[in-house]
């Protein structure tokens, strides 16, 4: 598009702004085909279309979409309310391309009750109401088979799948099956269990599937008691057995008291692309629908944007009648005859908390199956949590974390490992012997290692770290920057990761003066960099044990020229030890090696020793 059309363009949209009203309603944008692309509602149209077309607008979405409008249409109604359900009405209709859509994150089973002539009552995934009620859907599969089990018990519906009707039954076509015999069904295909006790029994399933298991409840105690009254024992008996076994199964199912009924409970979680709404119906204080929808954002919808349409095609989809719906902040939705609540505390924070947990375990579960798919994502996630935590000017992709180790200043080396998007470069490690420090003096040690790997690197024109470790408190991480920025003027971030008196890493240490980080010890990141600090260690330690074995190994036999491995072998076969080969006569030693080498060895051991006793 051309300088001209596109400013001929912005001018014709703002002159429609110009004329709405400031009334209540829901705008549609147009692009240049005809095709709506974004639906929205305001209490106040001309303000909030005209925020889009200011120049102070900075948010790239946003810009993307006004770049595609053409043409602008509105319709007017009489409260927020009503412009709410007109937006969520055309956004279901027209599905546009710049607003979110709600998506299940996954299909979550149901329970069927079929319209059979004896029904059936079963978990499937499959919706077809033409078939069937269902409740549902259960995002915790404990739950719906704790209510399929508490039906079985009491109940007892029949599990086959043959296709019982009245006149089959009256002409005796059916024969028991395995089912009746061993006492799981009572037998309605052969007259066992009349048609109307049958029926009554899946309606009290549907109550107790609805949520209202405390009338069933009731319902049986009353039966119980008449059943008794009028000397039907064995009746009153079974009821019992039944009043008995509903009380223990609602006293587990019950989250909060059941003086709670009939509520929805909504949450959200959200990064920079996807929120995830949770939403669980409460009735009688015990959930009987629960699951998460996910929603991928298109503009820079806020929690509450989101929130606000999430409530409205939620309650629409499952039928919601909920009189009282619980929600984490304030929204500026109003919803016709329904309470909009914030608890702070008591049964119904409760319930608010149960819904965020899952809300948040959700989102934790669909990350992890996302990383699974693609490792590198992870990887990226840690980088940018710790670029936010340590507010890095670049993402950390080349992290060193140096080590030293000695003992009592004896063979002193150290290491050096790289990290690269958060996993080891093996082949850009480096051991260092330590040439210039006299005694056990680590902070020494440090200075020249460091300053030996970023005087090469500089030389060689090597890639620098974009962070370094130091596998220490504030004492290491002052003389590396000692080193990286007093001497060698690098502009390195320098972090440390300091000991608790228990010698266990606790704190993260950044900035000068440095300052500790408010990252969590349990978080993935932290253990990230403590994998970081336990790999420098492992490997710094491994090359002073090789160098330590090494120098442990040699002996007055190696120095003796034209004296190999092999010679240095057989002679410790025989004679076990160098003291006893210094002992052994020239014969002895020409016996093991021959002459030649007998002489060597011989003339080493006692010329060498005449002359340390020379004058």
């Amino acid at each position: 598009m051309k300088k001209e059309e596109n400013e001929q363009r912005l001018q014709r949209l703002k002159n429609i702004v110009l004329n709405l009203p400031d009334k209540p309603g829901s705008y549609q944008y147009y692009d240049q085909e005809g095709v709506i692309i974004y639906v929205g509602k305001a209490k106040n149209l001309k303000a909030r279309v005209s925020s889009y077309f200011h120049k102070e607008v900075d948010r790239y979405k946003t810009k993307v979409l006004v770049s595609k409008i053409w043409d602008i249409t509105y319709t007017v109604v009489n409260t927020e309310e009503d412009a709410l359900l007109l937006e969520n009405a055309l956004i279901k209709k027209y599905q546009p391309k710049y607003n979110i859509l709600l998506k299940d994150g996954k299909t979550y089973p149901s329970i069927c009750i079929t319209k059979e002539y004896l029904p059936r009552i079963f978990k499937t995934r499959v919706i077809n109401k033409k078939s069937g009620y269902y409740f549902g859907p259960y995002s915790h599969i404990g739950t719906m088979y704790s209510l399929l089990d508490i039906i079985k018990t009491l109940y007892k519906p029949r599990t086959c799948r043959f296709p019982i009707t009245k006149e089959g039954i009256e002409q005796k076509k059916y024969k028991p099956c395995l089912e009746y015999h061993i006492h799981n069904c009572m037998g309605p295909c052969i007259g066992k269990q009349s048609y109307e006790d049958y029926i009554s029994n899946i309606n009290q399933a549907k109550e107790i599937l609805k949520g209202h298991s405390r009338d069933v409840q009731k319902m049986l105690f009353e039966m119980m008691q008449k059943a008794a009254e009028e000397l039907r024992f064995e009746d009153a008996e079974e009821l019992k057995r039944k009043y008995l076994a509903l009380e223990s199964f609602v006293s587990k199912s019950e989250v909060v008291s059941y003086t709670i009924n009939n509520v929805d409970v909504f949450t959200i979680s959200q990064d920079e692309k996807t929120a995830f709404v949770n939403y669980m119906h409460v009735t009688n204080g015990t959930t009987d629908q629960a699951f998460t929808y996910e929603i991928k954002k298109k503009l820079e919808e806020d929690a509450a944007e989101i929130l606000s349409l999430a409530i409205i095609q939620i309650r629409e989809q499952v039928k919601s009648e909920a009189k009282e719906i619980i929600v984490p902040f304030e929204l500026e939705t109003n919803i016709k005859d329904v309470v909009i609540t914030v608890p702070q505390r008591g049964d119904k924070k409760k319930l608010l908390d149960l819904s965020e947990m899952n809300c948040k375990q959700y989102r934790f579960d669909r990350l992890k199956q996302a990383e699974k798919l693609n490792p590198e994502q992870k990887q990226t996630r840690l980088m940018k949590e710790l670029q936010q935590a340590l507010q890095l000017p670049k993402l950390p992709y080349q992290i060193e974390c140096f080590d030293n180790s000695n003992i009592s200043g004896t063979d002193a080396v150290a290491g050096c490992v790289v990290f690269k998007a958060m996993k080891p470069s093996k082949k850009d490690y480096r051991k260092y012997m330590i040439k210039t420090v006299v005694g056990p003096d680590d902070y020494a040690s440090m200075q020249e290692v460091v300053r030996r790997r970023y005087t090469r690197m500089m030389e060689e024109g090597t890639p620098l770290p974009d962070l370094i470790i130091t596998d220490g408190g504030i004492g290491q991480m002052h003389v590396v920057r000692e080193v990286v920025v007093d001497e060698l003027h690098l502009d390195i971030p320098i972090a440390g990761l300091a000991k608790d008196n228990r010698h266990r890493t606790n704190e993260l240490l950044f900035g000068w003066p440095a300052q500790t980080v408010g990252i969590d010890v349990k978080s993935e990141l932290f253990h990230a960099l403590t994998r970081i600090q336990d790999e420098v260690h492992r490997y710094a330690i491994t090359y002073h044990r090789d160098k330590r074995s090494k120098h442990a190994l040699h002996s007055e036999l190696d120095d003796i020229k034209g004296i190999g491995p092999k010679t240095k072998d057989e002679l410790l076969k025989k004679l076990k030890s160098v003291k006893k080969i210094k002992e052994a006569d020239i014969q002895q030693l020409t016996d093991i090696i021959g002459l030649a080498k007998a002489t060597m060895i011989w003339n080493h051991f006692h010329q060498e020793g005449k002359g340390e006793n020379e004058v």
